[in-house]
């Protein structure tokens, strides 16, 4: 059993998840493998909603994950996001999640592809 925050989790795969599960964490963590600004992010994101993408950075920043740089020498302002070392640790978890994804579109007849993926590891 292990506690965060007062939450108890029985296990390190629940841990995990904390951390990186739900809809949109490891789709925003695979678009982080290279630096990007959060301009960059709403374009390749557009099916997540800009409350949504805001409040989902700062808890991946918070739990040292994702790196915010703030830019303020020429305007406009320019942030940028980045994974930490701990985030890039996550990177081979992140490709064996796509490439799982990838085998479930090759084998399920319920999947069609309907426009080109935005967020896949080669």
């Amino acid at each position: 059993m292990y506690s965060i925050d007062d939450k108890e989790y029985p296990c390190s795969t629940s841990v995990a998840m904390r951390f990186i599960g739900g809809k949109w964490k490891a789709v925003i963590l695979i678009h982080l493998i290279e630096k990007k600004r959060y301009s960059e992010l709403r374009k390749e994101m557009v099916n997540i909603t800009e409350r949504t993408l805001s409040l989902q950075l700062k808890e991946l920043e918070s739990d040292g994950i994702v790196i915010r740089t703030v830019y303020t020498s020429k305007p406009p302002l320019r942030v940028e996001y980045e994974l930490s070392d701990f985030g890039k640790s996550l990177i081979p978890l992140l490709k064996a999640i796509s490439d799982c994804g990838k085998e479930i579109i090759k084998h399920h007849d319920k999947v069609t592809v309907i426009s080109q993926p935005s967020c896949s590891i080669e």
